[in-house]
C-alpha cells in the first residue's frame, strides 16, 4: 500500500504540472522518458523508466522498463516489461504486465487480455479485474467485480464483492464486507476463503483512539520546550552572525549601508526577490524535468528567509546603534553582541500577537532586499557609477 500511496503522489504532481501544457512536451533524461500535455496518444519509447501525464492519456508500444501513467481518462495497452503505475479517474488496463501492477483511480478496470506477471495492487470506487494475474492480488473499492484467474492469494475490501464466471483464486480468500458474500466454491475451496467482517463503526475505532490521544496532549508546549527552542534558536543566529563577520566583514558592510540609505526601496525589493523565489517552485515544476529540484527551490527559499531574517535583524540593529552616538565601524566583537542582542529582543516580540510576525516578516524583506539588490548590481552592473563618469566635464 505504501508503494501506491509514493506513485500516486508522484503521478498527482506530474498530472498537476501538465494541466497547463497545451501542447504535447517530450523530454529525454538519462534514458528515462518525460512525455505531458493536454491530449495524448502516445507510443512509448524504448529504454528507461516512461513518464506519461496528461488529462487524456492513452499509451501504447513497448515501455522497457516501469511505466508510470497518470490523468484523467487513462488507457494502456502498452506491454510493460517492469512495474506499471496508473492513476486516474478512469483508469483502463489492456497490455501485459511482467512485473508488478498498482492502479488506482474512480473506476479502475483490466481486461481479459491483460496478464500481470508479478502482484496487482488496486484500489477505486469500481474495480473490475478481468486480467489473469501470476501473483497475490490486494483489492479495496466499494464495489468490486472479481473474472479473473489469480494463482496467489487474493484480499479484498470492499463494501459490495461478487464474482465472474472465470474468476478462480489458487491461494487463499481472504475478504472483508460489512455482510457475509458467497463465495462459489469454483472460485475457491471453503477451506481457503476467510471472512473477516468490517462496519463502519469499526472503520473510525483507529481514529477515536487517536483523537482521545490528542485530547491529552497540551494544546500548547511546556515552558522547558519554550525556552529550550528559545535558547537554541538564539545560539544559532549567533554562530550564523559570527560567521558572517568572519568570512564576510566588508559585504556585510555594504548590505547593511545599502538598506540604511534606502529602507523603502529595500523593503520593495525584498518583496520582488521573495516573490521570485516562491514564483520559481511552479515554474521548475511545469518543466516536467525539473520536478527532482523543486525540493532544492524549497530548501533555497528557507536559506535565504534564514540570511534576509538574520541580515535584517543585524542592519536596524547598527542603525540603532549608530542613533545612539555610537561608533558607525565598531570591533567584530561589538558588532557580534549588537546583532545577539537584536536577536533577543526581536525574538520576544513574537510572544506578541500579530506584531511579532510583521516585525519579523519586515526584517526578512529588509535583508532579502538587500541581497537581491546586489544581485541585479552584479548582473546588470553599477549604472549610477558609469554615468557619474559619462556626465563629467570634459578634463582640461
Amino acid at each position: 500500500m505504501s508503494n501506491l500511496i509514493r506513485s500516486g503522489v508522484a503521478a498527482l504532481v506530474i498530472a498537476c504540472a501538465s494541466v497547463a501544457v497545451a501542447e504535447t512536451v517530450a523530454v529525454q533524461n538519462s534514458g528515462d522518458s518525460f512525455t505531458a500535455g493536454g491530449q495524448i496518444s502516445e507510443t512509448v519509447p524504448g529504454g528507461g523508466d516512461a513518464f506519461v501525464a496528461a488529462r487524456s492519456a492513452n499509451v501504447s508500444g513497448a515501455a522497457q522498463a516501469d511505466l508510470h501513467v497518470a490523468g484523467f481518462d487513462v488507457l494502456v495497452s502498452a506491454d510493460t516489461a517492469g512495474d506499471l503505475y496508473a492513476i486516474g479517474a478512469n483508469v483502463m488496463i489492456r497490455g501485459n504486465t511482467a512485473q508488478d501492477l498498482t492502479a488506482a483511480g474512480f473506476s479502475v478496470r483490466t481486461e481479459r487480455g491483460a496478464q500481470t506477471q508479478g502482484n496487482a495492487r488496486l484500489i477505486g470506487n469500481t474495480v473490475t479485474l478481468e486480467g489473469p494475474v501470476a501473483g497475490g492480488v490486494a483489492v479495496a473499492g466499494r464495489d468490486v467485480i472479481i473474472n479473473a484467474a489469480i494463482r496467489g492469494d487474493l484480499r479484498i475490501l470492499a463494501q459490495s464483492l461478487s464474482f465472474g464466471p472465470d474468476a478462480t483464486v489458487s491461494g487463499r480468500l481472504t475478504y472483508s464486507t460489512q455482510d457475509r458474500t458467497p463465495v462459489p466454491e469454483r472460485v475457491a475451496a471453503s477451506d481457503r476463503v476467510v471472512f473477516e467482517p468490517v462496519d463502519a463503526s469499526s472503520m473510525w475505532g483507529e481514529w477515536d483512539e487517536w483523537e482521545d490521544i490528542s485530547r491529552e496532549m497540551p494544546v500548547l508546549p511546556g515552558f522547558a520546550a519554550v525556552v529550550s527552542g528559545f535558547v537554541i534558536s538564539l545560539l544559532f543566529f549567533v554562530v550564523l552572525g559570527a560567521l558572517m563577520l568572519g568570512f564576510m566583514p566588508k559585504r556585510l558592510s555594504k548590505l547593511r549601508r545599502s538598506i540604511a540609505a534606502a529602507p523603502g526601496q529595500t523593503l520593495l525589493l525584498g518583496v520582488i526577490g521573495l516573490s521570485m523565489l516562491f514564483g520559481m517552485v511552479p515554474i521548475v515544476g511545469l518543466t516536467i524535468v525539473g520536478l527532482p529540484f523543486v525540493p532544492i527551490v524549497l530548501l533555497a527559499i528557507v536559506v535565504v528567509w534564514t540570511l534576509g531574517y538574520a541580515l535584517g535583524a543585524y542592519s536596524v540593529a547598527m542603525r540603532v546603534w549608530v542613533a545612539m552616538g555610537q561608533d558607525e565601524m565598531p570591533g567584530s566583537v561589538t558588532r557580534l553582541l549588537v546583532f545577539a542582542a537584536a536577536i533577543f529582543l526581536i525574538a520576544l516580540l513574537n510572544f506578541i500577537p500579530f506584531v511579532g510576525w510583521v516585525a519579523n516578516y519586515t526584517l526578512v524583506l529588509l535583508g532579502i532586499g538587500a541581497m537581491t539588490n546586489a544581485l541585479f548590481q552584479y548582473l546588470i552592473g553599477n549604472a549610477g557609477v558609469a554615468l557619474d563618469v559619462d556626465m563629467q566635464g570634459p578634463q582640461e
